[in-house]
């Protein structure tokens, strides 16, 4: 026992013997080992010899053979490769069964109502946790040789840092932890690799706007004194601010080619294919690993029919199933409320608000301030504004989430979803659908915007995650960290680690998928996007391995076969991908009305773009100004000034209506986006019907394992059947051994 504030903890060890786990493995339907696989292995790749720096020891990546499976049955146990009892099932097949015999084991009745489960007592305080045990500490192999030691393992070879290069031991972590956890891992490293392309090609269109940015002819005319510098420009709010020089935004217009070219336009066409790619090929490599995994025949469904604790205790009226006759629960969904898109409204508002209040604020700071001369062609009103408008928004994110979750988690449990995946799925669409942000603005602003988000939420995520639970536990070990092993048990280290919970993995898929958001909805404004999630990751994977290997309890372990409804979000932010970009390289960038000018309004065959600004630029006669908007000071008595649209001057008959020329550009912009959806569209669907989400091979394989499977049992069936027939069991007649043969003839057919 444990002393703590003058209280003792009672720890109880359950442990299954090999009766229970035989019986509740049948329950299960879990497949164990009845042949090594005879398919002869895949063709070894010409780049092997390559790739052997990143490899991991054969070990390490494959601690069992591979072999033929099939559903346990408690009266064909000869059947199976059954060589040692002790580690027949393994780690995560054990605690699993454990799990599922203490949440189904009744304790009591209230009401004459049987009342079960561990959760209810976790809820209730009878209990103040539940947790399989870790096999041994991290930093060490364990003292008893027969322990595999597969979390030292896992530490060493996959949850330190300098491994990042290395690749991942997969099927170790589903030996460990169990195959959900197998399966997030191995998405987000499948994920991470195909970052690999996106970040290259994005890293090459930035360059192009590098080496190209002297030749950009707009930021030649805005940075010539002769004409930006002769271009007044109007004054960017009321009565404070003060007209300006065009040319005072010369360097901004020269790093906004970086990202405002013609690369950008190819850069969202390739990452519309790109996402199709990764969707396509990850469906091939989940339906590897769930071949590999032995989760073909798994139906997801069938493992979480379990009823959550809360449903039974909540849903009191039924209702008799015509089909079944027997009576079933109902439920009352509680509708989302408004006060989540209120939130979200006030929260645009409010930093639209302050872009507005404190423009004229900087403005008139950089203006006065003469320690910011030196920079303020760099550092100008607009990108201060754009700046801290977009740490505002960060903070406003972070805030509104830590709240979203909260209502959302409320949200949930008031509608008693009846099972754990309904509830998972419930929640996950709530709190993903109120993730995500629009930023809004010009190109350049809604770049830096972009960035400050994506990697402040990386930068506040990873100290959530890492830094936090490690700072928990050095406190909740501080009083025993002295005691001598003997004295400092192995359940007790556990005890004093964090709970992964339940929803753990829900919040590991939630940040990487609002990353995929960022890199896909907005990669048009963004083309190093990419690059950073790329690098992010590869720090991501390292920091999940070492927590869940280090800092947490050891979580129960669950079977699936997929990513779960994450997938489906994929696949909708795919497509809304291509619209969304459709719009920024349409309505944020220059380029349409660059091209329009161009190839209708140029005038210089020898220089096209030549007087573009100047055409860009619409007059206002200062006269005209309201008193209640007129600048307080002119002190150069300027008569005209310019402003960014396409209207008639003030002496035309038509004054400050749009000119034909601003109609033209809109129909640009709409036939662009027409045209580019159209062709991304037909190339993404091209795309996903030439790539069959399964292998061929692993169809093969499939069909192989199957036929073997069922041959094998049959012949089990047949020879067990002609002992009875020579012991002479009359039970055993002559059409139940010819019925058994033609199964036999019908799996060989098949």
């Amino acid at each position: 026992n444990l002393m703590i504030k003058h209280s003792l903890i009672y720890f109880v060890k359950i442990h299954a013997p090999w009766e229970v786990l035989i019986t509740y493995a049948e329950v299960l339907n879990i497949k164990v080992p009845i042949r090594e696989n005879d398919i002869p292995p895949m063709v070894e790749n010409p780049l092997d010899c390559v790739l052997l720096p990143f490899r991991l020891p054969e070990k390490v990546m494959h601690p069992e053979p591979d072999y033929f499976t099939a559903p346990f049955s408690k009266d064909k146990q000869e059947l199976y490769l059954i060589n040692d009892e002790s580690t027949f099932f393994s780690p995560s097949m054990r605690n699993r069964i454990v799990n599922y015999i203490l949440t189904r084991c009744p304790y009591g009745t209230e009401e004459g109502k049987k009342k079960f489960g561990i959760k209810r007592l976790l809820n209730n305080g009878t209990y103040t946790a539940a947790y399989p045990l870790h096999d041994c500490q991290y930093w060490k192999k364990a003292s008893d040789p027969n322990c595999d030691s597969e979390r030292f393992t896992l530490y060493m070879e996959w949850a330190r840092f300098l491994r990042f290069y290395k690749e991942q031991p997969l099927d170790l972590i589903r030996k460990y932890y169990g195959e959900k956890i197998g399966i997030y891992f191995a998405w987000l490293g499948f994920y991470t690799e195909m970052l690999f392309l996106a970040a290259v090609v994005g890293l090459i269109c930035f360059l192009y706007g590098l080496f190209t940015m002297d030749e950009n002819m707009s930021s030649k005319e805005i940075c010539d004194p002769s004409i930006g510098g002769e271009i007044i420009m109007c004054p960017l709010c009321d009565r404070d601010c003060d007209y300006w020089r065009l040319n005072t935004t010369c360097e901004p217009s020269q790093y906004s080619h970086l990202f405002d070219n013609v690369a950008t336009l190819f850069f969202a066409i390739f990452m519309g294919i790109w996402v199709t790619l990764f969707l396509e090929f990850w469906k091939r490599r989940q339906a590897r690993l769930k071949y590999e995994w032995d989760l073909v025949d798994f139906e997801e469904e069938q493992q979480q029919l379990q009823l959550r604790p809360e449903y039974e205790a909540k849903c009191t009226q039924k209702k008799r199933n015509p089909i079944t006759q027997s009576c079933a629960e109902l439920q009352v969904c509680v509708p989302c409320p408004c006060a989540q898109v209120s939130l979200i409204i006030a929260s645009m508002i409010a930093v639209i608000v302050y872009r507005l209040a404190v423009y004229a604020a900087f403005a008139s700071l950089m203006e006065n301030t003469q320690s910011l001369q030196p920079i303020s062609g760099l550092l100008t009103p607009q990108l201060a504004t754009s700046v801290t408008a977009s740490c505002l928004n960060f903070v406003i994110i972070m805030i509104l989430n830590f709240f979203y979750e909260r209502i959302a988690t409320w949200i949930t449990d008031m509608e008693i979803p009846r099972t754990h995946m309904e509830y998972e799925n419930r929640l996950t669409m709530k709190m993903f659908l109120n993730e995500e942000c629009d930023p809004a603005g010009c190109l350049i602003e809604l770049t830096t915007q972009l960035t400050i988000v994506m990697a402040g939420k990386q930068i506040w995520g990873n100290i959530q995650e890492a830094i936090v639970p490690w700072i928990c536990n050095w406190w909740g070990r501080r009083k025993a960290r002295n005691n001598p092993e003997n004295l400092y048990s192995r359940w007790e280290q556990d005890h004093d680690l964090q709970t992964f919970g339940a929803l753990g993995l829900f919040y590991e898929y939630l940040e990487m998928v609002i990353q995929f958001g960022f890199i896909t909805l907005f990669v048009a404004s963004f083309p190093l996007a990419p690059l950073l999630a790329l690098m992010n990751n590869i720090l991501e994977i390292r920091v999940d391995s070492w927590k869940l290997t280090t800092q947490y309890r050891r979580p129960v372990a669950a079977k699936a076969h997929s990513i779960g409804v994450w997938q489906e979000i994929l696949n909708g932010m795919a497509i809304l991908s291509v619209v969304t970009n459709a719009f920024i390289v349409a309505f944020t960038s220059d380029m349409i009305p660059r091209l329009v000018y161009y190839y209708a309004y140029s005038e210089n065959e020898d220089s096209p773009m030549s007087g573009y600004i100047n055409n860009s630029l619409s007059v206002f006669l200062i006269s005209d100004f309201p008193e209640r908007n007129e600048p307080r000071e002119n002190p150069e008595s300027f008569v005209i000034c310019r402003y960014r649209d396409y209207r008639y001057p003030p002496d035309h008959e038509k004054r400050y209506l749009h000119t034909m020329q601003f109609w033209h550009i809109l129909a640009a912009k709409l036939a662009f986006i027409i045209i580019m959806e159209h062709v991304v569209f037909i190339v993404k669907f091209f795309v996903a019907w030439m790539i069959p989400d399964v292998p061929a091979d692993v169809k093969a394989k499939i069909k192989r394992e199957k036929y073997l499977t069922q041959k094998i049992l049959h012949e089990y069936e047949l020879e067990k059947l002609k002992e009875r027939l020579c012991q002479g069991d009359k039970q055993a007649t002559e059409k139940e051994f010819i019925a058994t043969e033609g199964r036999m003839e019908l799996s060989r057919a098949m």
